[in-house]
């Protein structure tokens, strides 16, 4: 099956290519990487192009993970029916890695928060509502787009471990240490690509979200 890691890693890394922010800002002449925060994530589309330009890039950044796990899926779940949850999720974290380091734009992407929420809804639907309801109370609360997308990463792992140790993930037992290796390097990778903004909450900085409508550009 290590062969199989590797092309689902690659086939989720070609999918996490698809920069939806990045392509949307071009096609309105604006690279959103040059604006905002300066990454082509979902946040920053939606602060730099409004709220249109935000949720047609969490929609594209969420499809590409779940699609990159479909083609796992399909590819391999008939040859490896108890370790195929495995390759989904090599898959996903590929799309993540796509998603955050395009070569292309010189591995400068997104953060790979909406790609890793459609990582988690496609890999067990089951976690995605703590996710959810600690994402839109913290958002709700202290208008932290960080703040709430570290509480999403975090309760994803805490849920796949409680899940593992209770075998509802639907994998071989003897795979569970690598299902929690790679579920934490997804937590990892976004603490890190949200180490700026760990650095602002702690010191009160960080930017907050506006509700303020957008002005058309």
């Amino acid at each position: 099956m290590i062969l199989s890691r590797g092309i689902c890693l690659a086939i989720g890394y070609i999918f996490g290519l698809f920069q939806t922010g990045y392509i949307y800002g071009k096609a309105h002449n604006v690279d959103i990487r040059q604006q905002g925060s300066g990454n082509a994530g979902t946040t920053n589309a939606l602060r730099t192009l409004g709220w249109k330009a935000g949720l047609v890039t969490f929609i594209g950044d969420l499809g590409k993970a779940m699609l990159s796990m479909l083609i796992a899926w399909l590819l391999f779940h008939e040859k490896y029916p108890d370790g195929v949850k495995l390759l989904e999720m090599y898959a996903g974290f590929g799309a993540v890695l796509g998603h955050n380091f395009p070569f292309y734009l010189k591995f400068k992407g997104g953060k790979g928060i909406a790609c890793t929420s459609g990582f988690i809804l496609a890999f067990d639907p089951l976690m995605a509502p703590v996710c959810l309801i600690l994402f839109i109370g913290a958002v709700a609360i202290t208008r932290y787009v960080s703040l709430g997308s570290i509480l999403v990463v975090i309760s994803f792992f805490v849920q796949l471990v409680i899940f593992g140790q209770k075998n509802m993930l639907g994998v071989n037992t003897n795979l569970l240490p690598e299902v929690y290796i790679v579920g934490g390097l997804f937590t990892l990778l976004a603490l890190w690509r949200h180490r700026a903004n760990i650095k602002r909450l702690l010191s009160g900085t960080e930017n907050k979200l506006s509700f303020h409508k957008k002005e058309e550009k």
